[in-house]
């Protein structure tokens, strides 16, 4: 009788682990397992409804399945109803067990969106980076939950602002809080004006599109309100597009400013019109791209050192074919300015005929290394990383090349050539030697000038032409010879080109540009600062 109370107790608590063992994951299951399913059913509304779930369960995984069905990662079995999430690797977890399958099973489908799901994607996840301990993740939260107006984040944005002490996160969470306002029918007239001009003050094309967003059959204290704060983000935005323009310009300028000052040595130290410096640009973007190529066959890894690499190898090319130019043909034609024009306009084709043969007619592809791509927000300007390199570049190499004109013997016997060549002879100077070196440093920055424009514009045989004339006039508008001059005219016409341009066009731009420096020209020909010197004045 013992051993079969015994064995009946054996066998009772057997039962019971087994039935705790079979209820364990009815037990754990939660808003977020139950949300699993209406993932699988391919369903827009059921989609939408499961990220909403998930995003409110508080599930470790929530975060990365929100996203994961907005980059297409999140999948699911159409017979078996499974949803697993895809990896950076591309390995597979399944959601409901957590297990990483060793196979990815076959068939499986992206989960689908439209316009509301994604809508539905940028909300959660703005709900869920709420609370995050990173700021840059809470102001981005703030941000994606003003855009989307989503009330159900009213209750998280009202309990982060009252912890919140960031001082940009809390202005953002203000303004998503405002813009849910402004948009909720059962706002209070009072909220509803604060609201208004709060988004009045954010002074963005966002906080416009948002204001005009109000019923037009508001109270009149609203339309009023609505109206002022319309008339202060405009103008807000007329100051920051002004603003934008003379950006445009700065960079426009410093590439006209790379292109020119080569030109700027050899036309004001040796008077040569030298048609073929747009040539030694274009060999400057090829150097780039032939390194380019050598790195992505051979080292990748380095790809991002290319630009680097190539600045000294363009330079000393480029510096090399002008050397050549001037003791082939240039030093043959001094004091005849019209057949060196024609001598250096046929150099020209050849040079642009030579790479068409050896590289083909069509574009080439150079890459921007990683810390020279994208952009960021200065308040209401956007400032792309490679043109604010340029500049940096370009005010760098102008730095340079003063040092070097100031405070090296070259430099010295460069600008004694420049004022009164015959006395600088006179004194045991080799012009020659000057001249050649000159003509070859001019060349070597024109290169190093190609190297920054293959960043912005197509590495082609073509290239140097679109930048030869606006060097001339850059020149000549800044004054002959002088670098000073040089630097305050490329600018200064960079930022004309980009304040005429919206009005004009670029193309009749550019001729305006031309017919005022024609009649600057008349009035001061030798520029803006005209050199000093015995033989520059007679």
């Amino acid at each position: 009788m013992n051993s079969i109370r015994a064995i009946s107790r054996k066998l009772a608590a057997v039962s019971a682990v087994t039935l705790a063992l079979l209820c364990a994951p009815l037990a754990h299951a939660g808003p977020f397992e139950d949300a699993l399913p209406k993932l699988a059913a391919d369903s827009f509304s059921d989609t939408a409804d499961a990220i909403t779930a998930i995003a409110a369960s508080g599930h470790a995984d929530a975060e990365p399945v929100v996203s994961g069905i907005g980059q297409g990662n999140v999948l699911f079995d159409p017979a078996t109803k499974a949803v697993y999430l895809r990896d950076a690797a591309g390995k597979v977890k399944n959601l409901a067990t957590g297990a990483v399958e060793a196979k990815t099973p076959e068939g499986l489908r992206p989960v689908r969106q439209n316009n509301r799901v994604r809508t539905t994607v940028d909300a959660a996840l703005g709900t869920l980076r709420l609370v995050s301990p990173d700021a840059n993740k809470r102001l981005d939260a703030a941000n994606a939950v003003f855009k989307s107006r989503d009330v159900s984040a009213m209750n998280l944005i009202e309990t982060s602002l009252a912890k919140e002490t960031d001082a940009r996160v809390k202005k953002a969470l203000n303004e998503a809080r405002a813009a849910i306002l402004i948009s909720q029918p059962n706002t209070s007239e009072k909220e509803r004006i604060a609201a208004i001009q709060l988004i009045g003050a954010k002074g963005d094309n966002d906080a416009l599109a948002l204001l005009r967003s109000v019923p037009a059959n508001a109270s009149p204290d609203v339309k009023a309100a609505t109206a002022a704060a319309i008339a202060t983000v405009e103008r807000s935005l007329a100051y920051w597009e002004v603003g934008q323009n003379v950006w445009y310009g700065l960079s426009l300028g410093s590439v006209l400013l790379l292109a020119a000052i080569g030109l700027a040595i050899t036309f004001g130290v040796m008077g040569v019109i030298n048609m073929a410096h747009g040539e030694m640009v274009m060999i400057g973007a090829y150097v780039t791209f032939v390194v380019q190529e050598v790195i992505r066959q051979n080292y990748p890894g380095l790809f991002d050192y290319s630009l680097a690499i190539a600045l000294p190898l363009a330079f000393l090319t480029a510096g090399f074919v002008g050397v050549l130019i001037e003791r082939g043909i240039i030093r043959f034609l001094y004091g005849r300015p019209l057949e060196t024009l024609l001598a250096t306009w046929g150099l020209s084709l050849i040079l642009q005929q030579a790479v068409r043969t050896a590289f083909g007619p069509t574009n080439r592809e150079v890459g921007a290394p990683s810390w020279m791509s994208g952009a960021f927000e200065l308040g209401g300007l956007a400032i792309t990383y490679n043109r604010l390199w340029i500049i940096v570049f370009s005010m760098s190499v102008f730095v340079m090349l003063l040092f070097v004109l100031r405070f090296t013997r070259f430099g010295l016997e460069m600008r004694a050539v420049t004022q009164n060549r015959r006395m600088a002879s006179s004194m045991g100077i080799k012009t020659s030697y000057v001249d050649a070196l000159t003509f070859g440093l001019g060349s070597g920055i024109a290169g190093i000038a190609g190297v920054a424009l293959s960043q912005i514009d197509n590495v082609s045989p073509n290239l140097g032409q679109g930048y030869i004339i606006d060097s001339f006039l850059v020149v000549v508008f800044g004054g002959v010879g002088n670098l000073f001059g040089t630097l305050i005219a490329a600018l200064s016409l960079g930022i004309a080109n980009k304040f005429l341009e919206p009005f004009a066009g670029a193309v009749l731009g550019k001729i305006i540009i031309l017919v005022l420096i024609i009649i600057f020209i008349q009035k001061k020909p030798r520029g803006l600062f005209a050199l000093k010197g015995r033989a520059v004045e007679a």
